[in-house]
């Protein structure tokens, strides 16, 4: 996965993951709508076959790198947690 910032002010955060899909976008999207501050994470993809996916992030209240931070630290444990869970089957 390669993080490029594409755009960045106090409120707003635009950056590309290449080379990830929906499904981790997904996942991270969803965690970051849940940081308190997080008006608005969505992300898209241009092309379904060799589109390079593009996060939006604005916020209030929170630095947008601090939610994205945040967001991927949920998600951490998330995934930590399931690997437990599989582990015990």
């Amino acid at each position: 996965m390669e993080f490029i910032v594409i755009e960045e002010t106090k409120t707003k955060l635009v950056f590309q993951l290449k080379g990830e899909t929906h499904t981790f976008c997904n996942a991270l999207k969803q965690e970051l709508q849940q940081v308190k501050g997080v008006n608005i994470a969505t992300y898209r993809i241009d092309h379904p076959l060799v589109g390079v996916p593009q996060f939006l992030i604005e916020t209030k209240g929170i630095e947008p790198r601090k939610a994205l931070r945040e967001a991927l630290g949920s998600l951490q444990k998330k995934a930590e947690q399931f690997q437990k869970e599989v582990g015990k089957l």
